[in-house]
């Protein structure tokens, strides 16, 4: 147990400065993109004067360096700021994402859900069938799910569950958990064909190991050697690809909630980008980071409890 602390420990301690490189970024590319918060928020008639005012106000006309060490006190203090666009100007940031957050999070866990009960199910069936028509079939639709962009897919499910067959809303939260379904398949549908694709080549190299030979040779009925003993193995590389499938998500997340208007941080962002909303694009990306980190962390400490030789290494 006490390793399995340290190794925790070393990979927290190593996610602190991955945080900060991201902020680092994203207030880099926030500074150098064109556009002026200040006049997205004035009207038309306000005077330079005025104007300076505000970006003093706001801190808009200090260098680089000094906002972002600004931007870091804050955050050390647990501020993100305030919001500076027109919607909700002088709201806190935080504020802002706490009420996002839960939507983001319903989406993402109903998205990993449906991902991974379509795709560790249609990996296995695929290995167990290999050079069949039924595994050819996986593969060809695990090809096209991946190679959709979401947008596309999220609008295809669109049009074929909601406008034309009226069986789910089309956008929204105002038809209940229904409303949640589409952007999620939408989300998990294209994670669910690289987790087959993973499930399918783990499988088949667990299939062909001397042990499986000898558990078969013994007369054990193909059942339990597929499902107890062969699943056991092949199922560790999916379980380290969660964390890369939290960063999918998130960025994912980003699209699906903007296609479906889901009131998640996703659209946040793209709202905030539209308004030149900075301290509440920092905000997001900061969140979306830490699910990034958050996700490798969880994929680690499951890795190491499967596979007790990793926290050796």
């Amino acid at each position: 147990m006490a390793d399995l602390v340290s190794y925790i420990i070393r990979k927290l301690l190593l996610a602190i400065p991955v945080i900060f490189l991201a902020t680092f970024i994203v207030f880099l590319m926030l500074y150098l993109t064109p556009g002026d918060p200040v006049t997205a928020i004035t009207p038309p008639h306000v005077t330079p004067e005025q104007l300076d005012a505000l970006r003093e106000k706001y801190g808009f006309n200090d260098p680089f360096i000094v906002q972002y060490w600004r931007f870091l006190e804050r955050l050390f203090h647990g501020d993100l700021g305030t919001s500076v666009a027109r919607a909700s100007l002088n709201t806190d940031v935080s504020f802002l994402l706490i009420q996002r957050l839960p939507k983001t999070l319903e989406l993402m866990t109903i998205g990993l859900a449906i991902s991974y009960s379509i795709g560790i199910p249609l990996g296995v069936f695929s290995a167990l069938k290999q050079d069949t028509w039924k595994d050819r079939g996986v593969m060809v639709f695990t090809l096209v799910a991946y190679a959709m962009p979401s947008f596309w897919l999220g609008i295809l499910l669109m049009m074929a569950l909601a406008v034309y067959t009226h069986i789910l809303p089309v956008e929204g939260t105002v038809g209940g958990f229904k409303s949640i379904l589409l952007p999620a398949l939408t989300l998990g549908l294209g994670n669910a064909a690289l987790t087959t694709r993973m499930m399918r080549s783990s499988m088949l190299e667990v299939k062909r190991q001397d042990y499986i030979t000898q558990l078969r040779s013994r007369g054990l009925p193909e059942s339990e050697v597929i499902f107890k003993h062969a699943l056991k193995n092949a199922i560790l590389p999916v379980i380290t690809v969660i964390g890369l499938d939290i960063g999918w998500f998130v960025a994912g997340a980003v699209v699906v909630e903007t296609v479906f208007s889901w009131p998640g941080i996703g659209m946040l962002v793209t709202s905030s980008i539209s308004s030149h909303d900075f301290p509440t694009v920092q905000g997001c990306i900061l969140v979306l980071a830490f699910f990034v980190v958050i996700g490798n962390l969880v994929a680690d400490i499951l890795y190491a409890l499967a596979d007790p030789r990793v926290r050796l290494g």
